[in-house]
């Protein structure tokens, strides 16, 4: 495979009992699984060790549950699968999944309690040192969206500021590196890191901390809402948010994950999940840099288990009995096309300016001492779904433009414009809005 050619993956979620499978782990099924996915012509899965399971006391990491990892990994070998374990799960389709030694009558701040930071610090270092030296492991992610921990709307956050975040994700990074040196460990927030002004993890971490940039492109955020199943804004929202991370990052070539991205019911309808699909993973492979696609998610949950959103049963690639679905099949016709081949799509030479640097003193992972709020925190939900940015982005898009993003404070700067290839800057007083819909 080509150094540049990009990945396609989906997020493991077992067809037998979802997540719950570690309670009750059975390797055959697992192989079914994978065998499955495989045969979609995939190349890695993102696989969720659920942290209270394999972590149930601070001082013990069940040696039972690594192993049963390295074998779920191992198998994924056996079918041509990479392999990137989640660490610090977290959070996983609407329910948390918090060990008893952080909550009640242990409660603590999970991102500052010394101890409960050393438990994790340790827990990471143990997964990932268990799969240092199989071939086919990618890498550790921190944790799946655990920055929604630490703020509103959570209904019991541990809430902390910009350099607390940085600084626990500086030491969680550094633990997984210890762990399996030289591997890809990265981070992943939902997108209030992209879009919620005063949260306390940023664009500049998620752009500069880890070996990549991880985005998860949901468009029930209220993109789908405001612009239909099928509006530009909609269809192009990974790639807007592809095109966001590359402005913050210090690096021009750092690659950007498409970790998460799926087809949610009923704003994108069973019979429109595969036309959404296509056309989602087709304008993300127009960014470059483009480190991979890992869609949300393997197979659908099951109708058995209860009290999950609705949206979340239905978004396999697969079915519970391991019927490919439309969507799936949209997905392996866009694997089998590139699969081998460079990935090396024209630069985007106009790029949009987005007003909200980072203030005089940040340093490259965000920390600052600048009174108000890091990172351009303040101004971020004028890049969120109806913020001023993100539809004068899509408004740019519609008309065929293929717009980059650039921070104000390099929109005049020769040498970085010249490395991304940006010939032409505009402003969002530029761009004409949009028609009233």
């Amino acid at each position: 495979m080509p150094d540049d050619a990009v990945r396609f993956g989906a997020n493991y979620t077992p067809a037998q009992g979802w997540f719950h499978h570690w309670l009750d782990f059975d390797l055959d099924a697992v192989r079914a699984d994978l065998d499955a996915i495989a045969a979609l012509g995939l190349d890695h899965v993102r696989v969720f060790p659920l942290w209270p399971v394999f972590q149930p006391n601070r001082a013990l990491i069940r040696p039972r549950a690594v192993e049963q990892l390295v074998a779920l990994a191992d198998a994924a070998a056996e079918r041509g699968l990479d392999v990137n374990v989640d660490g610090l799960q977290g959070h996983l389709s609407s329910f948390d999944f918090l060990p008893s030694w952080t909550r009640t009558w242990h409660r603590s701040n999970m991102f500052t309690a010394p101890d409960v930071v050393a438990g994790q610090e340790e827990y990471l270092r143990t997964l990932a040192a268990a799969l240092a030296d199989r071939p086919n492991f990618l890498g550790m992610t921190v944790g799946n969206e655990i920055n929604q921990f630490s703020d509103d709307p959570h209904p019991d956050p541990d809430r902390i500021g910009p350099d607390q975040a940085a600084r626990w994700l500086e030491r969680m990074l550094a633990a997984c590196e210890r762990g399996a040196p030289g591997r890809l460990h990265v981070h992943a927030e939902y997108d209030a890191a992209w879009y919620r002004d005063g949260h306390p993890f940023t664009p500049a971490q998620a752009a500069r901390l880890g070996g990549a940039t991880a985005v998860h492109s949901w468009v029930f955020n209220g993109t789908a809402q405001r612009h239909g199943a099928r509006g530009t804004a909609t269809e192009h929202h990974a790639a807007y948010l592809i095109e966001l991370a590359k402005a913050w990052a210090l690096d021009p070539h750092r690659p950007v994950w498409l970790q998460e991205a799926g087809a949610p019911a009923p704003l994108i309808r069973p019979e429109r999940a595969a036309r959404f699909t296509e056309a989602t993973i087709t304008n993300a492979l127009d960014c470059a840099g483009l480190w991979g696609v890992t869609w949300w998610c393997s197979h659908d949950v099951s109708r058995d288990l209860a009290d999950f959103p609705e949206l979340e049963y239905g978004l396999g690639l697969l079915s519970n009995d391991g019927r490919v679905k439309p969507a799936g099949d949209a997905v392996a016709r866009i694997a089998a096309r590139w699969r081998g081949r460079p990935h090396r799509p024209a630069p985007r030479t106009t790029a949009l300016v987005l007003d909200t640097p980072d203030p005089a003193g940040a340093d490259a992972a965000g920390h600052s001492d600048a009174p108000g709020h890091p990172d351009g925190a303040a101004g971020r939900s004028a890049c969120a779904p109806g913020g001023a940015f993100f539809e004068a982005w899509a408004a740019l898009t519609a008309e065929g433009v293929r717009p980059a993003v650039v921070l104000a404070e390099h929109a005049e700067d020769p040498a970085h414009l010249t490395a991304r290839g940006i010939t032409e800057v505009l402003r969002v007083r530029d761009v004409a809005p949009p028609p009233p819909a």
